[in-house]
């Protein structure tokens, strides 16, 4: 019910009670107070000319995205790993305790795997960028195959080269992918 000193209600026992609108002496609709830009808003006017993040958003946006996606998918396994070592008489304590150590140890050590190819990757990247000073397909590939190289550089050359290699091919069809679903 409507009056002129704002929204009006009945309480719990039946007394009119009236309720309080911020809005009601404004003479304005309230979707005109609060426009916002829907623009992107830069401080200089070269930021809006770049179409690309700065080295240290990629660095940022690579490493978690890789641990975030190491962690879940790796926390996935460890549920799995978890549900299969049990054993005759364990109590449901004990098996769900074997779960969550399982998932937790699991998804840790995919975590940091997946977070440091993602840091290595964003590192290269932004470093062939800035030596190319061209921004294409072929930065992502080499960057590919250097992190997959350096990744597995401790364990010997011959498994280095077959882990550049599947960085390389690996990156190339993320790229390939990306450019047909923006086609099509």
């Amino acid at each position: 019910m409507a009056s002129p000193y704002g929204n009006v209600d009945r309480n719990k026992e039946g007394e009119r009670e009236r309720l309080y609108n911020p809005y009601q002496d404004l003479q304005v609709p309230i979707h005109t107070l609060y426009r916002l830009p829907t623009s992107p808003e830069f401080l200089f006017q070269e930021e809006s000319v770049a179409q690309r993040r700065s080295w240290g958003e990629n660095l940022t946006y690579y490493t978690g995205c890789g641990y975030l996606s190491g962690a879940i998918s790796g926390a996935g396994k460890g549920l799995f790993d978890g549900i299969k070592a049990r054993e005759e008489g364990d109590t449901l304590k004990l098996r769900v305790n074997r779960i969550l150590n399982a998932s937790g140890h699991t998804g840790r050590k995919f975590g940091n795997r997946l977070g440091v190819i993602g840091l290595l990757y964003a590192g290269i990247e932004s470093s062939i960028v800035a030596v190319r000073d061209t921004d294409d397909v072929f930065n992502s590939v080499l960057a590919g195959l250097g992190t997959g190289a350096l990744f597995k550089a401790a364990s010997g050359p011959r498994s280095a080269a077959v882990a550049g290699a599947i960085g390389g091919l690996a990156v190339g069809v993320a790229v390939a992918g990306k450019q047909a679903l923006k086609r099509y």
